[in-house]
């Protein structure tokens, strides 16, 4: 069995000394804010990027190229190893099919490595939870093939559910309506949203209140994860720690079990979901 390396982008919001302990590598996104000074993800503070958002400044963000993943994936190549590249979602970004078409310029270039990307259609800790399981997997033995055929069969279990703070971030994005950005300023209305079987993000219903929010996904994970009481799920925000903490002491308090990893939104998420997003990443019957 040849030796292969699992690679992802940094879409999947898990801290950069965690990828490298679990032998991942991994190419950075970038944003810029109004300055129009391009920094790769890492390069700011999760602090200092979300005391800039709530103040106002605007964060657009650029795909990972694919030039970059070449890069990435030789340093592998070279070295006789097999890649796996783990990515974005597509439904959300252009980062993963810049992954692929890496792939598919270096098969010619190294005919005797195998190379596999895999478009997770997940997003945030929902592409690190899918990066878990196939560290896992591959840990055990498995070879590239049977570590990705278990990806696949992965992804449209990988539930998403989340909320966010301010209605406006996901508003400059097309997600919702000027309208509905309106009204959750006004009238206090916090939507729930999940990401669906093709990697989009999509508004499920609208509930009053931060906290019926956070309810509401606990109530979610309750019903419908595999299994409530003993699974692994993750828990993301963008700068709300303690919301993060509330999440799953109500997951707890229903017999659930408790988060098995807090993660930050990076600045990529983070610039079109805004400071106070919370999300909730589990496997399910489905999404």
């Amino acid at each position: 069995m040849s030796e292969y390396v699992i690679m992802t982008d940094t879409g999947c919001d898990i801290e950069f000394d965690t990828l490298e302990k679990w032998g991942v590598g991994f190419s950075k996104l970038t944003f810029q804010f109004e300055d129009g000074i391009e920094h790769l993800e890492g390069d700011m503070s999760n602090s200092e990027f979300y005391t800039r958002m709530r103040a106002g400044e605007v964060s657009r963000t650029s795909a990972v190229n694919v030039e970059n993943f070449k890069e990435l994936f030789e340093g592998a190549l070279r070295l006789g190893k097999d890649v796996l590249y783990i990515g974005f979602s597509s439904g959300i970004s252009a980062t993963s099919n810049s992954g692929k078409m890496a792939a598919n310029e270096l098969r010619d270039l190294y005919p005797d490595r195998k190379i596999i990307a895999i478009d997770t259609l997940c997003a945030s800790a929902g592409e690190g939870l899918i990066l878990h399981f196939a560290v896992e997997k591959k840990n055990s033995g498995a070879d590239i093939e049977e570590t990705a055929r278990y990806v696949e069969e992965l992804i449209p279990k990988l539930a998403h559910w989340f909320t966010v703070e301010d209605l406006v971030y996901l508003k400059r994005g097309g997600r919702v309506s000027s309208a509905a950005a309106f009204a959750s300023g006004i009238l206090g209305i916090k939507p729930v949203l999940h990401v669906d079987d093709e990697g989009l993000l999509i508004n499920m219903m609208k509930v009053r209140g931060r906290k019926q929010s956070l309810k509401t996904i606990a109530q979610k994970y309750m019903e419908t994860a595999d299994d409530p009481k003993n699974g692994i799920y993750y828990i993301s925000h963008g700068d709300c720690i303690d919301d993060a903490k509330e999440l799953e002491s109500m997951i707890v308090a229903a017999g659930g079990n408790k988060c098995a990893l807090f993660t930050s939104i990076g600045m990529i998420i983070g610039s079109h979901s805004g400071p106070g997003t919370i999300a909730l990443f589990f496997l399910a019957s489905g999404r």
